[in-house]
């Protein structure tokens, strides 16, 4: 029995190390590698075995370089990852290239070696334009009716509208009438001036009657000489 047991395990040893060189033997030892072009920016392959054309089930070992056409600008090395939306031999890169023209180049060591090229022009994107429900000079736009949306006032701008109706009003009130004092003080300055006037008048005449008598005496004593 344990004889019988010991043989079947042989045989079926045997037999697995028959069967797997004869599968990778299937696949071959070859990729093919397809840079297929690009989405958004990501650079999109597709990798399958070159014998048989089946997708890659292992995780391959992969570098991804780009250089411009004018040859100034390189970007990578880059790893690839699955693409999901091109399952199952669908691979592309997480880094994004630049928009221009690109010469791409995909190698790849593990589980087999596989070199793909081609040139990927990556375009200019507009940014999007916003789809908010932004405000204008007019102020916000409802989202049903299209009517302007009129908010309610708030506390701060209250009393600022009350300040500046208290400010209109003052004023275009009249000015205030001159009280009866300031009256008092302005008639008190006009007799002040009236007496000062009357008292340089009299002195002026004072002296000019000073000034003839004194030459009609000075004729008086002329003519007795």
């Amino acid at each position: 029995m344990r004889i019988r047991t010991a043989l079947s395990a042989t045989l079926a040893a045997l037999g697995l190390m028959f069967l797997l060189p004869a599968a990778a033997q299937a696949h071959g030892d070859t990729l093919k590698v397809v840079v297929t072009g690009q989405r958004a920016g990501h650079v999109t392959t597709d990798i399958t075995w070159e014998n048989d054309g089946d997708a890659v089930d292992e995780t391959v070992a992969a570098t991804v370089n780009a250089v411009s056409v004018d040859g100034s600008r390189t970007m990578g090395p880059w790893r690839l990852v699955r693409d999901t939306a091109a399952a199952p031999a669908g691979w592309t890169t997480a880094e994004v290239l630049p928009p221009g023209t690109w010469k791409v180049s995909v190698e790849v060591g593990f589980p087999a070696l596989g070199k793909g090229e081609l040139e990927v022009g990556v375009p200019v994107v507009d940014p999007a334009p916003t789809t908010g429900g932004g405000t204008t000079g007019g102020g916000a736009t409802s989202a049903t009716g299209g009517t302007p949306a009129v908010s309610a006032p708030t506390p701060d701008a209250a009393s600022g509208s009350d300040a500046a109706a208290a400010t209109t009003a003052d004023a275009s009130s009249p000015a205030p009438a001159p009280s009866g004092t300031q009256a008092v003080s302005g008639s008190e300055g006009y007799a002040v001036w009236w007496t000062t006037a009357g008292v340089a008048v009299t002195a002026l005449a004072g002296a000019g009657v000073g000034l003839l008598l004194r030459r009609r005496r000075m004729r008086g004593a002329c003519r007795t000489s």
